[in-house]
């Protein structure tokens, strides 16, 4: 079954992983709507991947989305090597499906909402990595439902 198939069966959950926070959302189960959830504040790998394992499976998660750290010339990003291997110990963990997409833009467009938006700058900084993976995450959805309507 493919990942696409295996996430109609269940939710996504979107990650946008930073050295300090973890963006989360979620999709819903019929893979149509994002929704942010609370921002991880990182401590430790160890804690973070039990949070993460146990966050996947009170929420039926069925496949996790990461954001690929890749520059506008499609080249990898220096985080690459970390992102990889967090997801490799958290699929390890988790027994679910990775996939990686792209994150270009999720992270400018996030902090172009939210300046927008006219909210302070401090409540901006706290928004903008759930923002992100709700942006990540409505991309993969919306790749998804074009792919299906062709």
């Amino acid at each position: 079954m493919d990942t696409e198939t295996q996430q109609r069966r269940g939710r996504v959950l979107a990650l946008d992983l930073g050295k300090r926070r973890i963006g989360l959302a979620i999709s819903d189960e019929l893979g149509i709507t994002a929704q942010g959830l609370d921002t991880l504040q990182r401590t430790n790998i160890r804690e973070d991947l039990l949070y993460l394992s146990d966050l996947a499976s009170d929420k039926n998660v069925t496949l996790i989305l990461m954001g690929h750290p890749v520059h506008m010339s499609g080249r990898e990003g220096r985080q690459v090597e970390y992102t990889k291997d967090f997801a490799e110990r958290l699929a390890e963990q988790t027994g679910i499906p990775m996939k990686f997409w792209d994150e270009r833009l999720t992270s400018v467009e996030a902090g172009r909402v939210l300046r927008s938006s006219g909210i302070s700058i401090e409540k901006r900084a706290r928004a903008v990595d759930k923002l992100s993976a709700v942006l990540l995450l409505e991309s993969y959805l919306d790749s998804l439902s074009h792919s299906c309507s062709e």
